[in-house]
């Protein structure tokens, strides 16, 4: 059990050692340019992604936001949270359009998407960054694998480049933490 207990280890701080510091530095500017300017941030993702999108939301609507001297505080909206809207979507529309329809409702010029996959392949995560495009809303993208379709689609992003989903996601709750961190100021 030790060995596989060092492998993940192992591999996470060789992934972390990888990740690219620009696409890290951009996003942490993108979210800062929204905050400043009070644009929505949405964000998204299934599974263990859907639960780091709703991580991202507590921590920078209420970490990153409150007790600190911004002006302005952070505005997150995940799509992944409203389990009603979600399930209706989904069951009288079809899954695959779960957030891009959403994004219809409330989506502005000034607004950022984030997509979370750790595949990079999920196709509604894929339709609502590809309306948001088509709207020239700034879409980031946070990718494990290769990156997959998602990497290549959203205008900015951040891949994990291991092929372990849940490294991927580990990485991901990492970047959530980091970047709070670095938006309130932290050394």
């Amino acid at each position: 059990m030790i060995e596989q207990i060092n492998n993940y280890i192992d591999r996470l701080k060789n992934a972390l050692d990888n990740l690219n510091r620009k696409e890290i530095e951009q996003f942490a500017l993108i979210l800062s340019e929204a905050r400043d300017k009070g644009s929505n941030i949405f964000i998204m993702g299934n599974g263990g992604s859907a639960t780091t999108a709703s991580h991202f939301c507590c921590d920078f609507n209420k970490v990153a936001s409150y007790g600190y001297d911004h002006k302005k505080r952070f505005k997150f909206i995940c799509l992944s949270d409203n389990i009603g809207t979600v399930m209706s979507y989904s069951n009288d529309v079809c899954y695959e359009d779960i957030f891009v329809e959403q994004l219809k409702n409330f989506v502005q010029p000034q607004d950022i998407v984030i997509g979370i996959s750790s595949s990079g392949n999920s196709e509604n995560v894929l339709r609502a960054i590809k309306y948001a495009n088509e709207n020239n809303i700034t879409t980031i993208a946070l990718t494990g694998c290769d990156g997959g379709k998602l990497k290549q689609l959203a205008k900015y992003s951040v891949n994990a480049n291991i092929d372990d989903k849940q490294i991927a996601e580990d990485i991901h709750l990492v970047l959530c933490h980091m970047l709070m961190q670095i938006s309130c100021g932290q050394k």
